[in-house]
């Protein structure tokens, strides 16, 4: 019985890596540079978090490792799941991820940083709802959009419609908790794959303008928090108060700026050690990167992160499935703009929304989402790509 069992495990090691398997036929660049973003993201939540307390100073870090490990697990499922299963799940994690949102705003939810946008799991974890709105709506627009109308290419116009409702829904309740950053990403989301899947311009007028209203009436209801006006007014201009709405700013600058071409080294830091950039080891981790490891480590994580968006742009390029290359093509805008809003706040380009850095800030259930989302892509690449090789 040992012998044979020894023999099912070789067996299925064998067909797990063998030639025309599914993690074959994975890309390999795009997972070297997810995970090689994963190592970095941890050694620099170890620097930010090392000098929070003196009985754990890795606490922090073994979370984060754990949010890692919890990912990856959620990465091979969505990876090595049927394509054609995850095209009937989208209305399942559309419908769940609406659900959440709403108890987010139910006596259920709880506030962090300014946010009412978490439900705690206790032990010291928390669920935050908008994170995993991201591949919940790539899906369910994807689904929308892909089958086109007769004799065109276009989709229909009932579809559009139904994709406008849909992310108004999701948009809005994010919008409620308040959380400014998530909602221009899932504003993003729904512009981008609109053009992408070939919508009349009627419709992208339609969007714009229901954009600026929608702006337009956040402001004037006031549902936007002191703080989160006052970033945008620093934003202007940091220097006219960097002792309070633009201290973020100024002191996220003079980390990037300290570390000059090859930074401080890791765990050298003075801004970083002395904790004087809020949030370092999630929404302004770059900080770290520009002051330990200088340009030219920022110039390496921006690059990383480059090549996941190339492999990705790539995948739906060459994907032969409307459905699979509308999926791909959401996932990149979403990345894409999460990654320019993170670095552009920290060198003072964009204003402050409070966005992780995919792949590299800490973050529980924004790590689940960006797994979820590499994994959608390995699934793509993997259903279109033929045995033994080839391919995107």
């Amino acid at each position: 019985m040992i012998q044979q069992a020894a023999v099912r495990k070789r067996s299925f090691a064998k067909r797990a890596v063998g030639r025309g398997s599914a993690i074959r036929r994975m890309d390999g660049l795009m997972l070297l540079a997810v995970a090689a973003l994963s190592v970095i993201g941890t050694l620099l939540v170890w620097s930010s978090t090392r000098s929070w307390s003196s009985v754990e100073p890795t606490g922090m870090v073994k979370k984060h490792v754990l949010n890692l490990s919890i990912g990856a697990a959620l990465f091979i499922v969505v990876a090595m799941s049927d394509f054609r299963w995850l095209k009937s799940a989208a209305p399942i994690a559309y419908a769940v991820a609406i659900f959440s949102l709403i108890l987010v705003i139910t006596p259920l939810g709880s506030t962090i940083n300014g946010s009412h946008s978490w439900i705690l799991l206790g032990g010291g974890f928390a669920v935050q709802p908008s994170e995993l709105a991201k591949p919940a709506l790539v899906l369910t627009l994807a689904t929308l959009l892909a089958k086109p109308a007769d004799r065109t290419d276009r989709p229909r116009a009932i579809s559009v419609a139904f994709c406008l409702g849909a992310a108004g829904l999701a948009t809005i309740l994010v919008m409620l908790q308040p959380d400014l950053g998530t909602t221009m990403v899932l504003a993003m989301i729904t512009g981008g794959m609109l053009v992408l899947a070939g919508v009349r311009k009627r419709w992208i007028v339609v969007v714009l303008a229901l954009g600026v209203a929608g702006a337009m009436a956040v402001w004037s209801m006031g549902l936007l928090k002191p703080y989160q006006v006052a970033r945008f007014t620093a934003f202007i201009n940091p220097a006219s108060d960097p002792r309070g709405a633009g201290y973020n700013s100024t002191q996220a600058l003079i980390a990037v700026g300290s570390g000059e071409f090859f930074g401080k080294g890791l765990f050298h830091g003075g801004q970083t050690t002395g904790r004087f950039v809020p949030e370092q080891h999630t929404d302004f981790i770059f900080t770290v990167v520009g002051e330990e490891f200088g340009f030219l480590g920022s110039a390496t994580v921006v690059v990383l992160l480059g090549v996941v968006l190339l492999r990705s742009l790539r995948i739906a390029r060459f994907c032969n499935d409307r459905f699979g290359g509308l999926v791909a093509g959401g996932v990149v805008c979403w990345l894409a703009f999460q990654t320019f809003i993170n670095v552009g706040m920290t060198i003072g380009i964009m204003p402050i929304t409070g966005l992780p850095l995919p792949f590299v800030s800490y973050g529980g259930t924004a790590t689940f989402a960006n797994m979820i989302a590499i994994g959608l892509l390995q699934a793509i690449y993997i259903r279109d790509r033929p045995y033994g090789g080839g391919g995107a």
